[in-house]
């Protein structure tokens, strides 16, 4: 019975070869089947070295999927051609069984394998990670040595004997009106001190306290009565609208008692953004911004605590805001002011008395040559006399706010 099955697996090779074999011509039919045997196996050879050379001619890199289709279908030529027994040793079912099982087998590995390549393609890629910063957001820049500057600013104001200590917004109003009085007091007075030394502020506080300084009390007094007792404050001429202005918007709008927000505060005529953020930490124990006048702004150029000079107080503030710790921005308007009035004055600083000299960067800039007096490690200087007290400015603003009120001398009133 094997003889039959055998003839047929040799009719059925040699019709194989006949199709597939570009050599193969009639005269072959007539060979035994021996001979048929080792050629089918020879072309069969022929064109699978063919194959394997133009599949190399075709390959460009090792990653490229064309390469590994190539080598599954190499494999699968390679295991039917030498990983197979004879076809003589087997019958047709086994032989047919056997193919399938090997082309499964190596199309499984070829799947593995670009599997492998994926991923060892995103694990590379996965290791470089690139991170960008949001648009508009800035690193946050703190100036050299700030704290130690702020540590010796502390300790030369420790005495607490500048003008801003005994006469400033917070010691003006009165303790024992009632709470919104007081708020409004403060904001009076910080309406005052603008373009005006605290001398001169205190005097006018004291004279509209006399006069009973509430918000009635203002409606109810005429702008001529409001500017005797105001001058000679700066712009008094200019202060005395705002201040009628401002109390009428307050009864109106608020009540009675001055607006809890900057943004409302900034609403009242005469008041800017210094005294809507001293307002709201003096009278309502709200810190909502630095209060930044003429000696703070001077001040942190010369310190260098501005990313870049700057040209105006609130251009100082929004520059202070983005270092500094918001736990300091109450404190750092009092130390600033007082500091300005006693050691770094506007003209003619007071470089050899300021324990800062050694990391100022403006520190005798008008006088290089100047020897340094004191050291970092040195105890802090003691400032003799009246050295940097204010003095009273007269009337040397008549020419722009104008002649004092009538029935009222150039005289300063004393506080």
């Amino acid at each position: 019975m094997l003889a039959p099955v055998r003839s047929f697996c040799v009719y059925m090779f040699r019709r194989r070869v006949r199709m597939n074999s570009p050599y193969f011509t009639d005269s072959t039919s007539g060979l035994d089947t021996s001979a048929s045997d080792s050629m089918g196996e020879s072309a069969v050879n022929k064109g699978v070295r063919r194959l394997r050379s133009r599949m190399a001619q075709g390959l460009k890199s090792e990653d490229d999927p064309p390469k590994v289709k190539a080598e599954v279908l190499e494999q699968s030529i390679s295991l039917l051609t030498h990983a197979q027994p004879p076809i003589g040793q087997m019958n047709c079912t086994e032989t047919v069984s056997t193919c399938k099982k090997t082309t499964i087998k190596v199309k499984e590995e070829a799947v593995d394998n670009q599997a492998l390549l994926t991923s060892s393609r995103k694990t590379r890629r996965g290791r470089l990670k690139v991170e960008y910063e949001e648009e508009g957001a800035e690193l946050k820049r703190e100036p050299c040595d700030w704290r130690t500057q702020l540590s010796f600013i502390r300790e030369m104001r420790s005495k607490r004997d500048a003008p801003v200590d005994q006469m400033g917004a917070e010691k003006c109003y009165d303790t024992e009106a009632p709470p919104e009085v007081r708020r409004y007091q403060v904001l009076i007075s910080l309406m005052l001190s603008s373009q005006t030394k605290d001398l001169v502020t205190a005097g006018a506080m004291q004279r509209l306290r006399e006069h009973d300084l509430s918000v009635d009390a203002i409606l109810n007094m005429d702008e001529e009565t409001l500017g005797k007792l105001i001058y000679p404050v700066g712009f008094w001429r200019t202060k005395v609208k705002y201040i009628k202005q401002a109390t009428a918007l307050i009864q109106q709008e608020f009540g009675g008692d001055i607006p809890d927000t900057v943004e409302g505060l900034m609403r009242l005529p005469g008041v800017g953004p210094k005294m809507a953020h001293l307002a709201m930490d003096i009278a309502w124990n709200q810190v909502s911004g630095i209060g930044v006048d003429t000696h703070v702004h001077r001040i942190s150029n010369r310190l260098g605590w501005t990313r870049k000079e700057t040209k105006t107080p609130e251009e100082t503030r929004r520059a202070l805001e983005e270092w500094l710790p918001r736990d300091l921005w109450s404190e750092i308007n009092w130390l600033l002011v007082g500091f300005g009035q006693q050691v770094c004055l506007p003209v003619g600083p007071l470089c050899s008395v300021c324990v800062n000299q050694h990391t100022c960067p403006a520190a005798h800039r008008s006088s290089p040559s100047k020897k340094l007096k004191t050291s970092p490690a040195s105890p802090t200087p003691q400032v003799k006399g009246n050295l940097g007290q204010e003095k009273p400015r007269g009337n040397r603003r008549k020419g722009k706010a104008g002649a004092p009120p009538s029935g009222q001398t150039s005289v300063l009133h004393s506080a």
